[in-house]
């Protein structure tokens, strides 16, 4: 089996998978102050759990965009797996043609999604990863990765917007039933989460006529799309592990 860890600025995923399928998926804090036997444990118990033990995996890798956290990982896998993960890093093999400018500052979950779209769904497509940042990404019609655009995700978007300001509350993301809100905390749920929807949809709307793909299939991941697909109305398909399909397929790629 192999196990995938996708380390997020705030979650690691982490899946199993026994050859194409996904075995078992679990997700925990990215905390750069844990020590890898902390890392370790947490693992060990949520293998246990599954009535799985630790030597049963044959190999991992590993994407992340936390720089400061991945010895740590590393250090864990080799004390705890017998084994060093496979990083996504410049070198590796995709098999997809990135056209990027300099493809050494593409982010290896970026990288990742992009494998995962063009072999799942083909191009033109465009999947959009829903996280602490939200990432937008195209597939040409060639298969190949055309670029994407990166913005505030919508946690990042709230909290900035409470920490600069003097007397604006905190509140949960949570949608209000309608834009014109009558209390502070709805008019501020209002604005951040139906803007963000708008800023969306306008993106894949502007991703489609640059692509010259008008209906170009549109795909999304991460911790918070379910939040927004509902109401963003040009989402054809909610994919919660496209970032791992992709980490796995690079593996193989790199046997």
């Amino acid at each position: 089996m192999i196990f995938t860890m996708d380390v997020g600025n705030t979650n690691i995923k982490t899946a199993l998978f026994e050859g194409r399928e996904m075995r078992n998926y679990w997700r925990i804090s990215t905390n750069t102050s844990y020590t890898s036997d902390e890392y370790g444990l947490i693992l060990e118990g949520l293998f246990a759990r599954a009535g799985l033990s630790l030597d049963a995996v044959e190999g991992i890798v590993m994407s992340s965009v936390v720089p400061t956290i991945n010895f740590t990982l590393e250090h864990m896998c080799k004390n705890y797996f017998g084994k060093m993960p496979m990083t996504v890093a410049p070198g590796i093999k995709t098999g997809i043609n990135l056209r990027y400018e300099n493809p050494r500052e593409l982010g290896s979950d970026r990288i990742a999604n992009a494998v995962a779209a063009q072999a799942e769904y083909g191009g033109p497509c465009i999947f959009i990863d829903f996280g602490t940042a939200t990432t937008f990404g195209a597939i040409d019609h060639l298969g190949a990765f055309a670029g994407g655009c990166i913005c505030p995700g919508l946690k990042l978007t709230s909290e900035a917007l409470v920490s600069g300001t003097a007397k604006l509350p905190r509140f949960e993301l949570v949608k209000p039933d309608h834009v014109i809100s009558r209390t502070t905390v709805t008019n501020l749920q209002a604005g951040v989460i139906y803007g963000y929807i708008g800023q969306v949809n306008y993106l894949v709307q502007r991703f489609r006529k640059e692509l010259g793909a008008p209906d170009a299939l549109v795909v999304a991941t991460g911790g918070m799309a379910r939040l927004v697909a509902d109401e963003v109305g040009t989402i054809d398909k909610l994919d919660g592990i496209l970032t791992l399909k992709g980490l796995r397929l690079i593996y193989e790629r790199n046997r």
